[in-house]
């Protein structure tokens, strides 16, 4: 039996509600008030993956909005629109939807591709930019054809993604036994350990979440040798302006630290690289007191150092 979407509305320190965008329902949980910081998850998770950083943000003085994505958790599915320009369209509606003209933009993997994606297509909305684990989308098109044996080989769980219908039964199958399993293989070594796993196995299993999770992994890598790629690609050539601050786990076994390293010579505006050691993929939720000072203590910094 299929989890039901009701599971999305963890208990804690924040209010869930619906906020409607550019005609898509999205689900987000809200803490704390002040300037607005839009959390992006990326895959295979949903807004719960910044549970952590949501009440400390809050108590910062931040107003944190950690949303659920297009496809995922309780958010609209529809059967289209998982390319990286239609998101950004997504997420800088949200953000007016919120009642903000601009925000602090925070996203980790397909987040963070999707915060380098607003900063280009949407300059004004992106007040300052967090990347978490997630190169420049340029960087990260150039190692999957100059790093075979280094970035590629890190993805070739994607290429099995591109397949039809077979990816989406191996998620969903045995509880979701395959998402437990990326999660383990993308982490550190001391993390995941306090239930999260089982979380995410079951928002994978709500009803076409697999689909439309897999759907963003097949628009960028068909997009590669079609004319929207091409276009999108020249666009991403734009000069970031928003300050940034880029954070990556040192054990990173998905996406490469050297992959991502390189990424601040598309920043015009003041760029800083953290790693941080000892996490893999999930450094927000494998190293949370660590990345919750490094973000708190560079937002609270009026002029960020390059």
């Amino acid at each position: 039996m299929s989890p039901d979407e009701s599971l999305i509305e963890a208990d804690g320190p924040w209010t869930h509600r619906a906020v409607y965008a550019g005609g898509v329902r999205f689900h987000v949980a809200e803490a704390g008030d002040g300037p607005l910081v839009l959390l992006l998850h990326g895959f295979p998770q949903f807004w719960w993956t910044w549970r952590h950083q949501l009440p400390a943000l809050a108590e910062a003085g931040y107003r944190a909005v950690s949303v659920d994505l297009r496809g995922y958790g309780g958010s609209d599915k529809p059967p289209r629109g998982y390319d990286l320009p239609t998101l950004a369209v997504d997420a800088a509606g949200l953000v007016r939807a919120l009642g903000e003209t601009s925000a602090i933009v925070v996203g980790h993997d397909w987040g963070g591709l999707l915060g380098w994606t607003m900063s280009v297509l949407d300059p004004k909305v992106v007040r300052r930019l967090v990347p978490v684990s997630a190169p420049h989308p340029l960087r990260m098109r150039a190692a999957l054809f100059t790093d075979p044996l280094g970035q590629l080989r890190a993805s070739r769980y994607g290429l099995g993604f591109q397949l039809p219908f077979l990816p989406e039964r191996k998620l969903t199958r045995r509880s979701g036994a395959a998402v437990g399993r990326l999660i383990d293989r993308w982490a550190g070594p001391q993390w995941p350990g306090d239930g999260a796993t089982r979380v995410y196995r079951d928002a994978m299993r709500i009803p076409t979440v697999a689909h439309c999770a897999l759907e963003y992994y097949r628009w960028f890598a068909r997009s590669q040798i079609r004319p929207d790629g091409f276009r999108y690609a020249r666009q991403m050539r734009t000069e970031i302006e928003a300050p940034t601050l880029q954070m990556h786990g040192a054990l990173d076994p998905c996406v490469l630290p050297r992959t991502a390293q390189g990424s601040g010579r598309f920043v015009a505006a003041p760029y800083r690289w953290r790693l941080i050691e000892g996490a893999g993929h999930f450094p927000h939720e494998e190293r949370p007191g660590q990345f919750n000072t490094e973000l708190i203590s560079w937002l609270a910094d009026p002029e960020p150092d390059r």
